[in-house]
């Protein structure tokens, strides 16, 4: 593929209702998207970066450095052969992983045309539909709370989660389960707590809850090992699987027994494969989160988590309409009357158009490489 031209496009989009986490609130999706020019095909990627190093390390500001300065003049008027070679080519960059994979995104878009073959025919999917839970945020008043949960059981989302920060946890689980019963419930920590809660991790095996997602810190293995074997409810790595490496180091030492794979923190979607197909070698139940992505980005987490080892766990790749009115894409995406989302592919005849329009209406900020 030889590449002609890039494009990155700043966008805001609202989110319909603000979004809290242990670590900020979100008012709008601030989002970059990357359009890659080919050979009179145009390939899309988005990154998953927010506007701050507020999830990770990297932000909107350091990927445009890192894509501007970098990443783009080491592949304008070059041939990139495939998603691979290109992760390959800028192995050299340490970390950084948002930037890369949002360039490998746009490459699998043009692998898709080039090819005429869907991106779940190409990563080796299997699945026809995947499952769809619900990540909720955290909420002053419990009620308000409720009334969410309430309003997503009765469409049929198959994982309710929560997210906690310290003093606004256990409790809060408790009431869950008073009020709700026997539901699917897991919670997110966010990398909120230390060792020094466990036995308020001890206290919430009573609760019978799916798995504790990421408690500890966000680079740390080592402890969540020791977690792991002081309780029972499964503890899901989240923001500690940063690569395959990472993901195998975690196996080893037990820190887990469920991983969240989010194929742009981990360098691209090539990665997130690798990842996947050694959790399901060493029998580690995977599922495919999100990061309140636009439509490009959520349509390509649904192609990916149609490979074989998602099938037991609900996924954090909710309709578009969850979080926004408007999306880039046409149609946005959506879920069924059974709560899945359909896998894009060849047979259905399903895909996802880029909605260039509701670009042009979102920009705040383009960038031309040519």
């Amino acid at each position: 593929m030889r590449i002609d031209r890039v494009d990155i496009i700043r966008v805001l989009n609202p989110f319909k209702h603000p979004f809290q986490t242990s670590f900020t609130k979100f008012e709008n999706r601030d989002a970059l998207l990357v359009k890659v020019y080919s050979e009179g095909l145009v390939g899309w990627g988005e990154c998953k970066a927010f506007y701050g190093p507020f999830y990770n390390p990297e932000d909107n500001g350091t990927v445009l450095h890192i894509l501007s300065d970098i990443i783009i003049p080491g592949i304008l008027h070059t041939e990139v052969e495939s998603p691979e070679a290109f992760m390959k080519q800028f192995d050299y960059i340490k970390g950084n992983r948002l930037a890369k994979a949002a360039v490998e995104n746009a490459l699998w878009e043009l692998m898709v045309q080039r090819t005429g073959k869907s991106l779940k025919t190409l990563l080796g999917g299997t699945q026809k539909e995947i499952k769809v839970g619900v990540s909720l945020g955290i909420e002053k008043d419990i009620n308000v709370l409720f009334k969410e949960i309430e309003h997503y059981l009765e469409l049929g989302y198959h994982r309710t989660k929560i997210k906690i920060h310290p003093g606004r946890d256990i409790e809060v689980v408790k009431a869950i389960r008073k009020e709700f019963g026997d539901i699917t419930l897991t919670v997110d920590a966010n990398s909120a707590y230390t060792l020094k809660d466990i036995d308020l991790f001890r206290a919430m095996d009573e609760y019978h809850l799916q798995y504790i997602e990421q408690p500890l810190g966000e680079e740390d293995i080592v402890d969540h090992a020791t977690l792991q074997k002081a309780i029972e409810t499964p503890v899901c790595l989240d923001e500690s699987i940063v690569s395959y490496e990472a993901a195998e180091v975690a196996i080893r030492l037990g820190s887990c027994k469920v991983i969240n794979i989010k194929s742009s923190r981990c360098g691209g979607v090539y990665e997130g494969k690798r990842i996947h197909d050694l959790c399901v070698a060493h029998h580690i139940p995977v599922w495919c989160g999100g990061m309140t992505e636009l439509g490009i980005g959520r349509a390509q987490n649904v192609s990916f988590a149609s490979l074989p080892g998602f099938t037991e766990l609900a996924h954090d790749v909710a309709a578009a309409s969850r979080y926004f009115d408007e999306d880039v894409t046409n149609p946005m995406v959506d879920i069924t009357d059974r709560c899945t989302i359909i896998v894009p592919d060849e047979e259905n005849g399903i895909h996802y158009d880029v909605d260039e329009k509701q670009i042009d209406k979102m920009e705040a900020g383009h960038w031309i490489f040519k």
